[in-house]
């Protein structure tokens, strides 16, 4: 399989219909609902729930492996994300499009967590090892310009198709429509594009395969420090889980309200645009110094710099400066600042997973990862009512703690990270 298979020419595109649906499902679903008239309550809890997939792909990514290739799973799901989209648009003007595109969204979810799967092995299997190194990049880089897209250009669709119909029910039906298309023409240039030489193994015995799952699943958890392991995990991004969520709804609800009242538009140039810019070079800059000087030097400071910036939203939610400039500055300290320290919570991953099943590990872990952000994202929604928006993200901010005081007790090699010299 690992012959000159022209990677330059599906690597990009194969991570890009990665990426674009879980912005659609996790982020825009969010811009979408809000502007629909749905509540802050029931915002938090279904759109949080449909993270599910995510955390529980570990569970069924053996099946994947026992049934025809990664190229006809990635495909196949490719496909059924796209006909998802296309039934979302067009459930939006019925009356209850609510539970309708929720249903939908929720297969989408389950499509897109198992093409990821697919996909991460199809990339295994198609390079060798250098080339895996090489093109690493080249993957991140076009797994965040889908989510530039999807947060930025298809919310800007959005509002701008909202101004021109002045029917907020037509223009998100047209915008899920134009994505159900792009996901249509991704799915046909990927069938062409990429190569065809895997062969599907035969398993000779399922019975072995499921043992041998069971084997590994298992010894995850008999790891060093796993209790404090596991903690560190869920808790970590507990302060950013409902920041997500409530961000958007605070962006765009009125003034009355508490919120800072700007426009869908307003709202995808600034994160789609200026905020995911700084997102990726605080990704690439957090990749740079562990890369130089190893995680345990930078563990700490890039903590604070994913959380700190928490403390804008503060500001602006009590003050509600006039200028738009104060919003632009807050959102790009916290998006840099996120990628930033995001970089060393996912090389602590990388070293959690080490050892014989690396593979499966990795994705067990970020099953867990994944857990800890559905569930505070689900309670996200009452936690704001409750509170207004204030006082919300002072406890945002104070919910950052307990994974900060557990990264001091994790144990790992001082060096982890560092490029060999």
């Amino acid at each position: 399989m690992k012959a000159n298979n022209r990677p330059w020419f599906w690597i990009p595109v194969l991570n890009f219909a990665s990426g674009l649906p879980y912005a659609i499902i996790i982020s825009v679903s969010v811009i979408m609902y809000k502007n629909l008239g749905i509540n802050n309550e029931d915002i938090g809890v279904y759109t949080s729930l449909l993270y599910l997939p995510w955390v529980i792909k570990p569970l069924w990514s053996p099946f994947i492996d026992l049934y025809a290739t990664k190229r006809k799973w990635f495909l196949a799901m490719q496909l059924l994300i796209s006909i998802a989209f296309l039934i979302v648009g067009f459930s939006i003007p019925m009356n209850h499009f609510f539970i309708i595109s929720l249903v939908i969204f929720w297969v989408a979810a389950f499509a897109s967590a198992s093409n990821d799967v697919a996909s991460d092995g199809f990339y295994l299997l198609a390079l060798e090892k250098d080339q895996q190194s090489f093109f690493l990049g080249i993957r991140s880089t076009f797994y965040r310009l889908s989510m530039l897209t999807g947060n930025g250009l298809i919310v800007i669709i959005g509002g701008y198709l909202e101004q021109e119909y002045g029917d907020k029910q037509k223009a998100w039906s047209y915008t899920m429509i134009i994505v159900g298309l792009i996901m249509t023409l991704i799915t046909i240039y990927n069938y062409f594009a990429t190569p065809r030489t895997e062969k599907a193994i035969i398993k000779n015995s399922v019975e072995a395969q499921n043992a041998s799952f069971g084997t590994v699943f298992a010894s995850f958890f008999q790891k060093k420090q796993i209790g404090i392991v596991l903690a560190f995990i869920l808790l970590f991004r507990l302060g950013e889980s409902q920041l997500l969520k409530m961000l958007t709804p605070f962006l765009i609800d009125d003034k009355a309200v508490g919120g800072l009242g700007l426009t869908t538009q307003d709202v995808g140039i600034i994160y789609g645009t200026f905020g995911v810019f700084s997102l990726t070079i605080g990704g690439i800059l957090g990749g740079i110094v562990i890369s130089r000087d190893g995680l345990t030097k930078w563990m700490l400071p890039m903590i604070l710099a994913m959380h700190l910036p928490i403390l804008g939203f503060v500001l602006l939610a009590h003050f509600h400066p006039a200028s738009v400039y104060y919003i632009y500055a807050t959102v790009i300290a916290e998006q840099f600042g996120y990628g930033f320290g995001f970089a060393a919570f996912m090389m602590y991953l990388i070293y959690v997973a080490e050892g014989e099943s690396k593979t499966s590990h990795y994705s067990i872990a970020t099953g867990f990862m994944a857990l800890g952000m559905m569930l505070p994202g689900m309670a996200s929604g009452f936690i704001q009512e409750y509170l207004g928006y204030g006082n919300f993200f002072i406890w945002v901010f104070l919910a950052t703690i307990p994974g900060l005081v557990l990264s001091r007790f994790l144990i790992f090699p001082k060096d982890f990270g560092k490029k060999s010299e």
